[in-house]
This record gives C-alpha cells, structure tokens and sequence, in this order.
C-alpha cells in the first residue's frame, strides 16, 4: 500500500529558519519613514518591534538558528504530517500525485503559532510585558495568545469586527488562553474613535485593526507590537513548514512540480513555498509556485506595485508591495485572514520578478472544493486553506485531460472547525459570491 501520512521524528525538526533575502535575484525596495520618505532605520522600528526580530528583518544571513526553547514548544505540533491526498485523487480521477502540509495540527489550529511562539519569546528575553495585534479570521490572535500565555505576557487583540461576529469561538479561544480580544474599530484607541465616528457601521479591516493595535503600542512603555504576516520575519519563521516538507517528499522520492499556498499578507505561502524558490533560484529544480487569493481581495493579481502604507491610519514605514491601496476596505467574506490590502514585500517582488504566479478565486466555488476536501480526506478546512485546494483541484483536473503525472504540493494552512456556520450558510445557498 501506498502511504498516506508522511512522517518526522522530532530530532529532524528543522534547526534553522531560512532567510529567502539573500538569495532574492533583484532587492527588495526599503521601508521608507513615511514623514521623510527616507529609508528606514532600524532604531526607528525600536518603539514597536524588539531588536531582535529587527535584527531578522533586516538580516543577511541565509539561515538562522531556531532558539532550543522555541523548538521545544514547537515539538507540541511540528514536526507536522504531510499527507498523501489519496482519495481526492480518486474522486479527481487524475495522474496527479497531490500531497499537503497539515499545519491544522498545531494546538490553534493552524500555521500562525510558528512565528507567534517565536516572536513572543524575543519579546520576553528583552523584558517586554504587554503585546497588542491585529487579527482577520481570529487564527493570528489564537496563536499569539496561545504564546503569550507559555511566556507570561499579556497580549491585547483588535478583532477586524465582522471576523469578531462571525467566528464567536475564536474570541473564546483568545481568552482561554488568557488574552483581551475586542471588535476593531474600537472606542478605546483614537484612531477606532475617529473612524467609527465617521463610518459607524464597519465591518472594519485589518489595516484598521493594525492602527489600533500599532497606536496603543507606541503609547505604552511596556509593550510591543507583533505581526501575524507581511514582513520578512514573520516569513522567516514560517519557513519551517517548506523545509520540513522538502525532507517528507524525499522518503518517498518526490519532488513538487507545483507548490500552492493562499495569500493574504503571505506568510502562509512563504512557509510553504520559500524553500522551493530557492531551490529554484539556484536552479537546481523549477516548480511553479502559485499564490491564490479571494477575488474579494486580489491584491497580487489586481492590485498596484507600489509604496504604500501597511494600515489604515498611515503609522507604518510605507512598504513597496502590491497593494489595492491601504483605505480599502474588502466584503466581509468568511476568509478573514485573507482580507488584507497588501501583500508581503518579498512575495511582492518575487511576484513581479515572475517567479511566482498568482490566481484568485469567489467565495462560493473555493467552498465547493472545500466540501469536496473535507468528504474525501476527512478534515473541514478553513476558508483561507480552501483557495489552495480549488488551485490544486484545478491542477489535477488539468493533468487529468494532459496525462501528465505531476506531483502537486499544497499548504493546509489550518481546520475550519471554528467556520462551521461558514459552511452552513454555503449549504442554505446565503454565501455571496464576492
């Protein structure tokens, strides 16, 4: 028999993160201070980030040692399973080989504790008490609060309110694990004030979230503030899912033709895909690799590549990334943790650089190929995850008309068992179509 679950012992769990910068065939533009429109310096980030993961951002070493107290925690979940997709292939009835990183096995559900666990932990070796978020579909606010509370420090999460309304269990989670959540825009920042004035009835946004969850930062002495997407260290950390994934496909002599992954902010898709793209840099294999969005919010495939602020209020360095412009404001479709108007930096220039390809997706049809998934491999996925299995679905439709055996890598980027009345609203036919 063919296997099914591909496996790691603990002792292969990756000891380093990989850093895709140096490896990058054209430079990613600076973040500009956006008073002088002069490249930022990193003493500057020092009011919201700690110098350590300021260090990492900015950082040129391809590899970085992950902390023996970050790998500990992380042996809860990781080294997580790669799946064969067996019965999905059936049902497809395709040549394709399709495997997936189950990333839903980690106690929030999803790929976000990778970098909440780390990103918490060099906050507390520096000292800091308090950390405030942003969070879409809830998963980015689950996760830190899942870290906050192995290293004792409080966290202060801005929920992008229509997420807030919709996924009540997530909020339960967040405090659970000892975290303050609250609906964004908020009265309790003055950017939340001043926007809930002019437009009180918001469904809100992440770059909204963000100014909120950056304002009360920078007006505490005590706390910092940490970010589930987007910049370079965030992807860093996330890169443990690709290169463990890399050794999972050796055992069974398999190497990906096509790597897919969602994309909001883009830290999923690095995890999964950097690896493979410098694999492909180096041309030593050329895999596709796709990123797929709602077209809800197609900020890779629609949007501007240009400089742009990372939230509403315009308190970050202004990014150069494919943006829809940071006063957009998408539906309150079920995918939360894709609603954001930009995307990452590097996945912006590697976009344009033609090394990865981009595709976006409705609501309705990336739950058709959600339901299709959860009756064949067993698991409900999350909204996010859905956009990568209808792009791996199409794949290995193709490859069934061609004949061609590729072997199609996806990243299930978490479980869907906090979006059930997601799927009850598809099955009574009241998902709109955005």
């Amino acid at each position: 028999m063919e296997q099914t679950k591909i496996l790691l012992d603990e002792n292969e769990m990756p000891k380093q993160w990989y850093n895709i910068l140096p490896d990058l065939t054209t430079p990613v533009e600076p973040p500009l201070n956006p008073e002088t429109n002069e490249p930022i310096k990193p003493e500057e980030l020092e009011s919201i980030f700690p110098k350590s993961l300021i260090e990492q951002e900015m950082s040129s070493e391809n590899y970085i040692d992950i902390p023996e107290e970050i790998r500990e925690i992380y042996k809860l979940w990781r080294p997580s399973p790669l799946h064969r997709a067996h019965k999905l292939e059936k049902l497809l009835d395709t040549p394709a080989k399709i495997y997936y990183k189950n990333e839903g096995v980690s106690p929030a559900g999803s790929h976000k504790p990778n970098t909440s666990i780390a990103q918490v932990y060099y906050n507390m070796k520096e000292g800091n008490e308090r950390v405030t978020t942003e969070t879409g579909a809830g998963q980015w606010g689950s996760a830190l609060s899942l870290a906050c509370n192995y290293f004792d420090l409080e966290c202060k999460v801005y929920m992008v309110r229509s997420s807030f309304e919709q996924k009540p269990f997530r909020k339960s989670l967040i405090n659970l694990w000892g975290a303050t959540v609250i609906p964004s825009p908020s009265k309790e920042t003055k950017f939340g004030q001043q926007f809930l004035e002019q437009y009180p009835d918001t469904t809100g946004s992440l770059g909204i979230a963000i100014s909120e969850a950056i304002e009360d930062a920078s007006e505490n002495d005590n706390t910092k503030y940490a970010l589930g997407s987007v910049l370079n260290h965030v992807m860093l950390h996330q890169t443990v899912i690709g290169l463990e994934s890399q050794k999972q496909l050796e055992k069974v002599d398999e190497y990906p033709d096509t790597v897919i992954g969602c994309c909001g902010g883009g830290s999923n898709l690095a995890g999964i895909s950097f690896p493979y793209l410098k694999d492909k840099i180096d041309k030593k294999h050329d895999p596709e690799i796709i990123g797929v969005e709602p077209s809800a919010c197609p900020t890779l495939t629609e949007g501007s590549f240009k400089y742009d602020s990372g939230d509403t209020a315009m308190m970050t360095p202004l990014l150069k990334m494919y943006t829809l412009g940071h006063d957009f404001v998408p539906p309150s479709i079920h995918s939360g943790g894709l609603r954001y108007h930009g995307c990452s930096p590097i996945i912006s220039r590697l976009y344009d650089d033609g090394l990865m390809k981009g595709r976006n997706y409705h609501q309705v049809e990336i739950f058709d190929s959600a339901v299709k998934f959860a009756r064949t491999e067993g698991i409900v996925p999350a909204p996010e995850s859905s956009h990568a299995i209808k792009c791996a679905m199409d794949e290995a439709s193709k490859c069934r008309e061609t004949g061609e055996e590729k072997t199609i890598l996806f990243n299930l980027s978490g479980h869907g068992h906090f979006d059930m009345s997601a799927y009850d609203k598809y099955f009574n036919k009241k998902l709109g179509n955005e």
